[in-house]
């Protein structure tokens, strides 16, 4: 018999909508492969639907973030499972795309690196924990903190933003459910409803991929607030193998119209950093002129070469 406890659990993800049992998918098992596969594709498709509802609300959240990490603050995401690992993976992806410091953007999971690859039991139902790993980091008032959970209830990721806005960060609640414990714990909330999977509860699926369209959208669009771009260059592209060192010299190609002898110049005399090469060739300036405009105007390429033009 059912503890007290267990018994309110199952009523609550029973109310879940990414919990929702969908009876007529009931003898999926049975059919062709091509057809599950049709089914399935049907069903990812209806996901940037779900996302474009909830525009103003992302857009919001995305500004909020830009204005603080434009002071100095950091990007966090916390949560458990696959949510934990999309916000790894989307912070892991910053350093080498817009050249971050790998302390600006910043993945934790319940249960810590082991739970990348393997479960770790329990992680997930504690909010002391998402509390004592924030405290690790020394979350304030200039960080953002982006709770991921798909049911919006995953007791890490409501902890990770109860401690963060206690902090006085800004918290953004990401789910797949409305009026979700997570959203209502946040500044901002983004609760993408995509409804119940194929498989009962495996919110891997739609709720996933739904999750890692709105962080791409945050990530991408913040840094695109914060200078990391120009146009849709990625400027700030951190060349660590020859496939980036390749794309740092199209990149200033692209930007500048230049020559290859005239960019691999450049790209010499600013020690390969792809925004300092743009603004020498089309700022007409020297290598550490680049450098000290780039600096004064935080990053932002656009307000450099304004300056390198006496505007």
């Amino acid at each position: 018999m059912d503890s007290p406890a267990h018994a309110a659990l199952r009523a609550e993800l029973a109310a879940l909508t990414t919990e929702a049992f969908r009876p007529e998918l009931a003898d999926i098992d049975r059919l062709p492969t091509l057809d599950i596969a049709r089914i399935m594709n049907g069903e990812d498709a209806g996901v940037p639907t779900a996302v474009a509802a909830r525009l103003p609300e992302i857009a919001a959240a995305i500004d909020a973030t830009a204005a603080r990490m434009a002071r100095g603050g950091r990007l966090v995401y916390a949560g458990a499972g696959t949510a934990g690992r999309l916000g790894v993976l989307d912070a892991s992806e910053c350093p080498p795309t817009f050249n971050t410091d790998p302390s600006q953007v910043i993945g934790v999971i319940a249960g810590g690196a082991t739970a990348l690859v393997t479960a770790v039991e329990g992680a997930e139902d504690s909010r002391e924990l998402a509390a004592d790993d924030l405290a690790a980091l020394g979350i304030g008032p200039a960080d953002t903190v982006v709770g991921v959970s798909a049911s919006g209830r995953t007791p890490y990721a409501v902890g990770a933003v109860e401690h963060a806005r206690a902090a006085g960060a800004l918290t953004i609640g990401l789910s797949c459910n409305a009026g979700s414990p997570l959203g209502l714990a946040a500044d901002h909330a983004v609760e993408v409803v995509v409804g119940p999977e194929l498989l009962t509860g495996s919110t891997r699926l739609k709720a996933g991929t739904a999750q890692k369209l709105v962080l791409n959208m945050l990530s991408t669009i913040t840094m695109i607030r914060l200078g990391k771009t120009y146009g849709n260059l990625m400027v700030d592209v951190r060349a660590t193998n020859e496939k980036l060192r390749a794309r740092s010299r199209q990149i200033v190609a692209l930007a500048t119209g230049a020559s290859e002898q005239e960019t691999e110049a450049a790209l010499a005399q600013t020690g390969g950093e792809v925004k300092n090469a743009i603004l020498v060739i089309l700022g007409g300036v020297d290598g550490p002129t680049a450098a000290r405009l780039l600096e004064e105007s935080a990053g932002h390429l656009r307000t450099a070469l304004r300056t390198a033009a006496g505007d």
